[in-house]
C-alpha cells in the first residue's frame, strides 16, 4: 500500500496493537513493556540481533504465544480474553510464513498449498483431497501469483529452497488472511533467491493491500522494501521509524557497532 494511502487510514482500528506487553520464557524475559500499533496495509520490518525478541513478537501477533502480562489485540480482539474457538477464528485471519517453510516434503505441491484451507475444510474434505486434490483452480492461481504454476503436481522435496518458500507463500495466499507475518523468510536462502522472495512479498502486499510484518536480519531489505522499521534490542523497542528517516547511527546503536 502506498504511503499516502496508509496515512489516510490512521483513524481505522489497528490490525495489531500491543499494550504494555511483556513475555517471559521461564526466568528469561524475551520482551519488556512493548507498546505498538500496526495499521491496515502497512509494511513493517522488525530488525535486531538474534535474541532481540523478533520471533517472540511474531508469535504474539499470530496468537501462538500469549503475553505474560499486558494485552495483545488483533483485529480489535483481545487475544487473552478469547475462548479457543474464537482465538482460532482470529488466527485464521493472520497468515504466517516461517524460515523453516513448515511443508510436508513427501507430498505434492498442491497438497501443501491446500493446507491453507485447513480450518475451513471439514476433516473428510481434507482427507479426500489428499487422494483427489480439491479446489485445484485456487491452488493454481496462488502458485501462478508466486511464479511457479508449473510445479503444481511436483513433489515438494524436489524443489529448491527458494521454490519451497514460494510454496509456503502460496499456502498463505490460499488461506487469504487479512495480515501476513513472515519470520526470517530469507534466512536460509542465497542472495539472489532472497531478493526474489522479498520482491514477491512486497508485490503481494501492494497488490492486495494486506498488512505485512516481517522479521529480518538484512537491513538493506528493510530499507528498500518496507515503509516502517522497528528496531528491537534486548526485548525492547529501540526505535520505530520510517525507512526514509532510518539513519546509519540508529543502525550502529541497534547492533552496538559504534566505536567509543
Amino acid at each position: 500500500m502506498d504511503r499516502n494511502l496508509s496515512s489516510n487510514i490512521k483513524s481505522v482500528a489497528p490490525i495489531f496493537e500491543f499494550k504494555n506487553v511483556t513475555h517471559r520464557f521461564g526466568h528469561f524475559q524475551s520482551l519488556t513493556d512493548i507498546n505498538l500499533k500496526i495499521q491496515p496495509g502497512e509494511r513493517v520490518a522488525l530488525v535486531g540481533s538474534s535474541g532481540a525478541g523478533k520471533s517472540t513478537l511474531i508469535s504474539l501477533l499470530n496468537g501462538t504465544l500469549l503475553p505474560t502480562s499486558g494485552e495483545v489485540w488483533v483485529l480489535d480482539r483481545n487475544l487473552t480474553q478469547l475462548r479457543p474457538k474464537a482465538l482460532r477464528q482470529v488466527q485464521r485471519q493472520v497468515g504466517t510464513i516461517y524460515q523453516q517453510f513448515h511443508l510436508v516434503d513427501n507430498l505434492r505441491v498442491i497438497h501443501n498449498v491446500n493446507a491453507g484451507h485447513l480450518g475451513r475444510w471439514s476433516f473428510f474434505k481434507a482427507a479426500f483431497s489428499l487422494m483427489w486434490p480439491q479446489e485445484v483452480e485456487t491452488a493454481a492461481k496462488a502458485l501462478s501469483q508466486v511464479g511457479i504454476l508449473e510445479k503444481l503436481y511436483s513433489r515438494t522435496d524436489q524443489l529448491s529452497g527458494g521454490q519451497q518458500q514460494r510454496v509456503a507463500i502460496a499456502r498463505v495466499l490460499v488461506q487469504n488472511p487479512t495480515a501476513i507475518l513472515a519470520d526470517e523468510p530469507i534466512s536460509s536462502l542465497d542472495p539472489e533467491r532472497s531478493r526474489e522472495i522479498m520482491d514477491l512479498l512486497r508485490q503481494l502486499s501492494q497488490e492486495t493491500g494486506k498488512t505485512l510484518v516481517t522479521s529480518l536480519h538484512a537491513i538493506k531489505f528493510a530499507r528498500s522494501h518496507y515503509q516502517r522499521i522497528i528496531g528491537l534490542q534486548q526485548g525492547r523497542i529501540l526505535f520505530d521509524t520510517s525507512a526514509e528517516t532510518l539513519t546509519d547511527r540508529m543502525i550502529e546503536e541497534l547492533y552496538n557497532l559504534h566505536t567509543p
